[in-house]
């Protein structure tokens, strides 16, 4: 059995929440010529909590939004045991000349980032990109990739496993630390 511990509890995760919508405000103020896309499907649950916060909350006024989904963009999409299944992408603007902000949940190789990347080019040529993650796992990547904004920095083992759990019944969200990755 793998024993989890809280590593981020419910009080904690708005605040990090909070914090990044603050972040992106003041980088971004009016969010003009700008956009946000969410890596699917994790990094698109925190990109809507993040949009919801900011166009309703803190009353940004709308800007671009949308999902991506990066299954045939992985590097290793041919290696799998059982077929990918992919989402489809949510994106209905294109990204020339805008600075982008991509949203994922966790990032630990830099792999998934790198293929969301690759994935965007089909969308025009951004003036730039920026990655926020809730989790910077900063041990094992594999790529030069890193955040631009971070909810939370973890330095755990390989081994280990970080999962984010959203909870929408409650919004009771926290992040969990496994020693190992379940099977």
């Amino acid at each position: 059995m793998n024993k989890d511990r809280v590593i981020l509890e419910p009080a904690r995760f708005d605040l990090t929440l909070d914090r990044l919508s603050f972040e992106l405000i003041e980088q971004y103020q009016d969010f003009q010529d700008c956009c946000m896309v969410g890596i699917q499907p994790r990094g698109s649950v925190l990109a809507d909590a993040l949009y919801d916060r900011l166009t309703k909350h803190y009353k940004i006024s709308d800007f671009p939004y949308g999902k991506i989904d990066i299954t045939f963009f992985r590097d290793d999409f041919r290696t799998r045991a059982k077929p990918l299944e992919a989402d489809t992408n949510h994106i209905d603007f294109l990204i020339d000349s805008k600075r982008v902000i991509l949203v994922d949940d966790v990032l630990y190789t830099g792999r998934s980032v790198h293929a969301a990347m690759s994935a965007l080019q089909q969308y025009g040529r951004p003036e730039r990109v920026e990655l926020l993650v809730l989790i910077d796992r900063r041990f094992n990547r594999h790529l030069p990739i890193h955040a631009d904004y971070t909810g939370l920095q973890v330095d755990s083992l390989d081994k280990s496993y970080v999962s984010v759990d959203w909870n929408p019944k409650t919004g009771k969200h926290k992040i969990l630390l496994f020693e190992e990755k379940a099977d």
